[in-house]
């Protein structure tokens, strides 16, 4: 009786000091057993509430996922939508995001002291623990970069392998290459049939300027240019621009160029230049290269485009053909036996004038580099050619000569010259020597007589011994 009355004095006390508390719990917006949901603001308003108390436990556990184990903390009671005071778990509840194991938040790498290993007896735990290296690893992930996706692994508990950890790296790291030379490809180099912005800029420049009036399109590809046709606009005071042209783009990659720069670097007249320019401009010297090259074999009378305008790496001709169709090479082209004995004395007639009157060896000559058009060869593609005093010009001839009278040896020409009579008969140098291997021992002994006497005297001037000029061969 005495616990019954007790009960009852504290539920007076009780209604008496919160009175509102009272109205309230027996208002119908407290749960319990009867509670009418037949309103539709009745079931509005529980369902805000479980929305609310869904974004409150959301805030805690960004609450947990932040602070850590950190002694300074961050709160977000205030965005908080239900208070304390209002909610009406029980004490019994245990809500997974108030236990210790988190799966939103990664467990931090165990650190190990400077001995290597912590723990005792069974419990030791080395550096190279599968669990801890495992872990390491999963955080290394962050050093990769930006662009390769690593997905969520960084942010949960992961343990990868130092075998696939390595093989992440690799991969990573070959991306990462694969996505630069993509990148100079696209904004560096001109493609097959392509080319890149700044070219085309400059094309543009030419059109609008009204140096031409169109361009109609690739007619020629190789492994250092790219050919292009188009029309010729109005001529200016100082310029003769032809109806057609024949535009030469130098590819601005520098893969075909590697095996190539012993033409250049050696090359007495830009041999200084050589080595102050950046590779990149390199590729620019080159079309100057040629265009000086095509001004002395112009000025000599030999068949050759004529230059009409050098832009960087963008260099325009006269078109060797007619109506869009370029002259036939050589080597694709049907010669009757007079017309190949005819194209045969004017070849060895312009390799005469190419070394004596021009001072140069055009270094890669063959029937892909000659054209036929109008009943005449003429001669292209002499971005290579050097001057004799070139260290290794001697070789170069011989190279030329070889491929000449293979060509029309096998054209049927019997009054062709073998490589080395032809080579005498261009250079005037009556080298004797019964077979190939002592004759190009002899032109590797004049080369470097002649290159010491660059090198002691600093002159340019060839010291090889002729016995007057060469003969002129006519048919």
């Amino acid at each position: 009786m005495s616990e019954q009355l007790a009960k009852e004095l504290q539920l007076e006390e009780e209604n008496a000091a919160f009175p509102e508390v009272v109205a309230v719990a027996e208002g119908p917006f407290i749960t319990g057993e009867n509670i009418d949901t037949s309103s539709d603001l009745m079931l509005a308003q529980m369902l805000q509430m479980e929305f609310d108390r869904e974004y409150d436990a959301q805030l805690r556990r960004e609450e947990k996922k932040i602070n850590g184990d950190s002694k300074v903390s961050i709160s977000f009671e205030n965005y908080r939508k239900v208070h304390p005071y209002d909610s009406d778990s029980s004490e019994d509840e245990v809500d997974w995001q108030d236990t210790r194991h988190d799966p939103y938040r990664a467990d931090k790498p165990t650190t190990t002291p400077r001995k290597g290993f912590i723990g005792k007896g069974k419990d030791i735990t080395t550096k190279h623990d599968e669990v801890v290296c495992g872990r390491k690893n999963t955080a290394r992930m962050e050093n990769f970069a930006p662009e390769f996706q690593v997905g969520d692994g960084i942010g949960m508990d992961l343990k990868l392998s130092n075998q696939v950890f390595n093989a992440l790296k690799q991969h990573a790291y070959s991306e990462e290459r694969r996505s630069a030379r993509l990148h100079e490809k696209k904004e560096h180099s001109t493609a097959e049939k392509a080319v890149d912005p700044k070219t085309r800029l400059l094309l543009y420049k030419m059109v609008n300027a009204g140096m031409l009036e169109t361009i109609t399109g690739c007619i020629s590809t190789g492994k250092e240019s790219v050919v292009f046709h188009a029309y010729g606009g109005n001529a200016t005071e100082d310029k003769v621009i032809p109806p057609e042209c024949a535009i030469k783009v130098f590819k601005t990659t520098l893969n075909e160029f590697k095996n190539r720069d012993k033409y250049i670097k050696d090359d007495y007249r830009f041999k200084d230049r050589f080595s102050k320019l950046n590779p990149r401009k390199i590729i620019r010297m080159w079309a100057e290269k040629e265009m000086h090259n095509l001004t002395r074999m112009q000025n000599a009378g030999i068949p050759c485009p004529q230059v009409v305008i050098l832009k960087k790496h963008v260099l325009v001709m006269s078109f060797i053909g007619q109506d869009q169709v370029p002259a036939p090479k050589l080597k694709d082209v049907t010669l009757s036996s007079e017309d190949m004995k005819k194209a045969y004395y004017q070849i060895l007639n312009m390799m005469q004038q190419l070394y004596k009157q021009c001072n140069l060896v055009h270094a890669d000559l063959s029937e892909y580099n000659m054209l036929w058009h109008d009943g005449k060869v003429w001669l292209i593609d002499v971005s290579q050619s050097v001057e004799p005093t070139h260290p290794h010009g001697l070789e170069f001839l011989f190279r030329d000569c070889k491929n000449v009278s293979q060509f029309f040896q096998k054209g049927g020409v019997a009054e062709a010259l073998n490589e080395r009579e032809l080579f005498n008969a261009v250079s005037g140098l009556n080298i004797t020597a019964d077979n190939e291997v002592d004759f190009q021992a002899e032109i590797e002994a004049l080369e470097k007589m002649n290159e010491d006497h660059v090198q002691n005297h600093g002159k340019k001037l060839s010291v090889f011994s002729s016995d007057g000029d060469p003969p002129i061969y006519d048919e």
